[in-house]
């Protein structure tokens, strides 16, 4: 059951930091295309952001 369990946190671990990378790639190419203050950059960023903040937490509950 624990093995199990360890399983999962770690399966969604690397989801979670799949999904920051691909959300910064994002980012940085609507940065380089729009400018940093375009609404579009700056909503992708807050995303990020929610992203990071589920990733820290996360490894403060480990």
């Amino acid at each position: 059951m624990e093995g199990n369990l360890l399983m999962r946190v770690l399966e969604n671990n690397i989801k979670l930091l799949g999904q920051i990378h691909v959300k910064k790639r994002d980012m940085y190419k609507k940065a380089k295309y729009f400018g940093y203050t375009h609404p579009c950059v700056i909503t992708c960023s807050q995303e990020l952001d929610t992203l990071l903040n589920k990733y820290q937490k996360f490894q403060v509950h480990q």
